[in-house]
Order: C-alpha cells, then sequence, then structure tokens
C-alpha cells in the first residue's frame, strides 16, 4: 500500500530516537542520512528531499532540541511538523464564490481519469449540501460526452452538453444554465491529451477566459510519480492551476508525487482519490496523512468514514436494541455491509494510534471473510437470523450446504456473533462517555 516502505523506516527511526536520553551531532547525522534515504526511496523529489532534510537537521540541532529533557522526541516532532509543512498550504480548502456559481475547471492527460474524478467531485460536493451541475467541454476523444453522462447518472447530478461544438461556448452556456437552475456550483470536464501540447493549453486558457473560474484543478496519477510532479509543474506555467486532485493514493505507490508536488509547483492538494467506488473521494488534510506515516494513527479520518458508512437512523434503532437485548443477525448482517462501506479492514486498523505495519504484518486480511460471513447469514430462515439459539445441528447444516461453507464456519460464527453481542453491549455504555475534540460525540454503529 501506499508509504508502507516509507512509513516502516520512518516509523522504525523514530522509535529509536524516542529511546535516546540524549542525542549527540553524531547522532542527528545518522538519522538524517536515514530519512534522506527513505525519502529517496519513496520517490521523493531529490531537491525536496535536499531541502527538506537541511530544515530537520537545522531545527535539530538547534538549542531547543539540545536542551530539552527528551531530545529524541523533540526530533521526532520536528519530522512531524516539518513533512506537515511540505504539503501544507493556506488554499487548502476549496474556493466558494460570493455569486454562485462557483466554477470548477478539471484539466488533466488523458488517462489519470479526470471524468470519473469529475463525477466524484461533484458527488462529494452534494453530499455538503451543494447543487452541482457537470459541463461536458471535452469533445474530442471518443465517447468522453457519454462517459460523463454515465457518471452524472451514478451520482445523481444532472450534466449539460451541446454535443461536439467549440467547448469555449459550451462552458459559457453551462453556466448560464447553471445561473438559470439556481446550481452553485459548475464542474467543467475539459479536453486531454496523451501529452501536453500548445493547442490543448490555448483552448483552456480560453475557457479560463470566457468565465469567472475559481479553481483549476489538474487531476495527476499518483501511481505516474515523478513524471506526476513533472506534469503538475508545466501545467501550473501554462494554465496557473489552483490545486491538485490526486487519484490512486490507495494503490501499490511508494507515494512521492504526493510528497514533492506542493513544494516543486507550490500549489496544494487539495483532493485525493482512494478507491474506485464514486464515494472514495477524500479531502486531502496533509497532518492527518503524515500522523499515518509516522504511525500516529488517524482518528478524525477514521469517525469521518464511520459517520458517513453508518445510518444516523439505523444506529438510533441498533442502540435501543442493544439495550434491549434484541440484537439479531439482521442487525449484525447490516453491521457488516455498513463495515464493508468504509473500506478494506487493513487500512482503517492503521488509522488507530499505535498501529503500525510491523503489528499488521502477521495477519492475515482475507476480504473474502466477510463473502462468506455474508453467504451464511443469508442461507439462514427469518426466523434464525431473529433467533439465533434455534439453530440446531441439522439446521446448521442445511445452512452450511446453502452458503457453500462448512458446519465449522457456521459454528464460528455463531460464537462470534455472541461475542460480538456482548461486546458492543459493552461498547454502548462505553460510548456515552467518549469524546470528540469538538465535543461529545458518537461514534456510529455503536
Amino acid at each position: 500500500m501506499m508509504f508502507e516502505n516509507l512509513s516502516d523506516r520512518l516509523q522504525s527511526l523514530m522509535s529509536n530516537l524516542r529511546g535516546k536520553g540524549k542525542l549527540s551531532e553524531k547522532d542527528i547525522d545518522q538519522a538524517m542520512r536515514e530519512i534522506r534515504l527513505a525519502l529517496l526511496e519513496a520517490d521523493v523529489n531529490f531537491k525536496v528531499v535536499k531541502s527538506f532534510v537541511k530544515k530537520v537537521k537545522e531545527r535539530a540541532l538547534g538549542q531547543e532540541v539540545m536542551s530539552s529533557l527528551t531530545p529524541g522526541q523533540m526530533v521526532v516532532k520536528i519530522v512531524n511538523e516539518e513533512l506537515i509543512n511540505l504539503m501544507s498550504d493556506d488554499n487548502q480548502s476549496l474556493k466558494t464564490s460570493s455569486k454562485p456559481p462557483t466554477v470548477i475547471m478539471m484539466v488533466g492527460l488523458q488517462g489519470a481519469g479526470k471524468t470519473t474524478q469529475t463525477g466524484k467531485l461533484a458527488l462529494h460536493l452534494k453530499k455538503k449540501g451543494k447543487k452541482p451541475l457537470l459541463a461536458a467541454a471535452d469533445i474530442y476523444r471518443p465517447a468522453a460526452i457519454d462517459q460523463l453522462k454515465v457518471v452524472g447518472e451514478q451520482v445523481d447530478v444532472p450534466v449539460f452538453s451541446l454535443g461536439k461544438v467549440d467547448p469555449v461556448e459550451i462552458a459559457k452556456k453551462a453556466y448560464k444554465e447553471a445561473e438559470r437552475n439556481f446550481n452553485d456550483v459548475l464542474i467543467i470536464d475539459t479536453a486531454g491529451r496523451l501529452h501536453i501540447d500548445e493547442e490543448l493549453m490555448e483552448e483552456l486558457n480560453s475557457i479560463k477566459k470566457a468565465l469567472p473560474i475559481d479553481e483549476v484543478l489538474l487531476v495527476v496519477d499518483a501511481m505516474t510519480g515523478q513524471d506526476a510532479v513533472n506534469v503538475a509543474e508545466t501545467f501550473n506555467e501554462k494554465l496557473d492551476i489552483t490545486g491538485i486532485l490526486m487519484t490512486k493514493l490507495d494503490g501499490d505507490t511508494r507515494g512521492g508525487a504526493a510528497l514533492s508536488i506542493k513544494a516543486v509547483t507550490d500549489k496544494p492538494i487539495k483532493f485525493i482519490g482512494v478507491g474506485e467506488k464514486m464515494t472514495d473521494l477524500e479531502e486531502f488534510h496533509p497532518d492527518r496523512l503524515v500522523s499515518r506515516i509516522l504511525g500516529m494513527g488517524d482518528v478524525l479520518s477514521l469517525i469521518e468514514k464511520a459517520e458517513q458508512a453508518f445510518d444516523a437512523e439505523q444506529a438510533k434503532n441498533l442502540e435501543e436494541k442493544l439495550r434491549k437485548q434484541t440484537f439479531d443477525f439482521n442487525d449484525f448482517l447490516l453491521q457488516l455491509e455498513q463495515m464493508k462501506n468504509m473500506g478494506p479492514l487493513e487500512d482503517l486498523l492503521k488509522m488507530i494510534p499505535g498501529v503500525n505495519n510491523k503489528m499488521l504484518g502477521g495477519l492475515n486480511f482475507d476480504p473474502k471473510t466477510f463473502d462468506r460471513i455474508e453467504a451464511i447469514i443469508k442461507s439462514m430462515t427469518m426466523e434464525e437470523r431473529a433467533k439465533p439459539g434455534i439453530i440446531n445441528n441439522s439446521r446448521k447444516k442445511r445452512i452450511a450446504n446453502g452458503s457453500g461453507t462448512g458446519v465449522g464456519e457456521v459454528n464460528k460464527l455463531l460464537k462470534q456473533f455472541n461475542e460480538t453481542k456482548k461486546m458492543m453491549k459493552k461498547m454502548g455504555g462505553l460510548n456515552k462517555n467518549m469524546k470528540k475534540k469538538r465535543g461529545m460525540f458518537k461514534f456510529p454503529g455503536f
């Protein structure tokens, strides 16, 4: 997964530093060498690495660290802060126009997933209470307009198109359409190319001049590494982009582009694509990413994922069932489906502070496990789901045959269900005492 090697190396180094009572200049030099190697192996731009290590070393050799009672921990704090600074920007959030609609122009090369990400962004903004309109301004790529219409249907967002006419004219009329229908966001899906050329840039600049554009978001593929940084640099020079939407940050990539792109272009990553589903788009928070890299967890993102996956009314009903001890396999199945919507279990566990790659290395996360459990439950009758106590040996055999599993797996699930029921009863009580930074919060589903 993304940053796994970098995360392992930095976590190991930070752990060693924390354990030292005193730090010599030699210790710091050695730590800086390790950090430099870790970043270079993660495909971080070498100029960015050089500047980063220099800043960390200067601060690490300062009086602030040397006079500290725990210098090792101070260096860890400095690394954490400088990694956050590397990717942070005052304009991290999406701009909004004082006079609607807010206009967002999506740009990028072909193959980066621009049209799909346009739909994902529309859905993301729709969940925030916005009323977006999509505009099909890519008239060159075969079926690009049809693809945007399909994406629009998937996220239930209207698409404005005029066919293969002048893209500037499409953008202008889409803007008037958004004003007429009170759409407060207009997202323009522009044409891409297999490579950057002057004709493409001229067209994009013409659209930019014709409308009051608030955001020019460049879609880049994290899997392309430093090529993504080079593309971003060129687009920024030609078009003066306002931000970056980076895709495939859930893939098997070293992550160097994410750590390099802000320093090279001086433009922030505003959104990240973390999966194939239309819901797999997140606002980018540098502090949360750094926290994950250094093994400090990411509780806020975990809470947000839970709030999105768990229906508030269902959570309320479940809490009532837990109090009355009427929680059954139908509720268990519902919880299972909602857990699957939160994403891979391994990724969720890494958001918990103190859980790192090394701890998870010996565990087997088989995504088919949830599917087998679901098959077993769906092979039960409604009476068996409501009253698991009636499931005898003959019923177990029928359920096993119906789900394509064995009686042993059915027995295991029944045992786990009883244990989960007890645990969730306890969690329901503990939940009342849990507090969020911004006051009380209830973890959905408990």
